[in-house]
């Protein structure tokens, strides 16, 4: 397969609020054949990337895969919200008392 990718623009679609964020996100990305920059290390804690605190980890992609990236991105984060959501109810619902 010729890869024709090799001129093509990285551009940036979401930055992430740290980078456990950003590794998740890549992760996702990468399991639906979308590459992002930084994720092809097999290094757990990555140097290069922008310390906590400071400010967000930008996701690149290749401009050709940037809508889908965005597409699977905004599945992720509504679903993440959901899940925050169910979270914040848990501890006020019935059987959670000693008795």
């Amino acid at each position: 397969m010729v890869d024709h990718h090799n001129q093509e623009r990285v551009i940036n679609v979401h930055t992430a609020g740290s980078p456990v964020e950003a590794m998740v996100i890549r992760g996702l990305l990468q399991s639906k054949g979308i590459a992002s920059p930084g994720s092809v290390s097999s290094d757990p804690f990555p140097l290069h990337e922008t310390p906590e605190g400071t400010h967000g980890v930008e996701i690149m992609v290749l401009e050709s895969q940037a809508a889908e990236a965005q597409r699977v991105i905004e599945e992720y984060l509504k679903a993440n919200e959901s899940i925050d959501e169910v979270d914040s109810g848990e501890d006020a619902g019935p059987g959670n008392s000693s008795d």
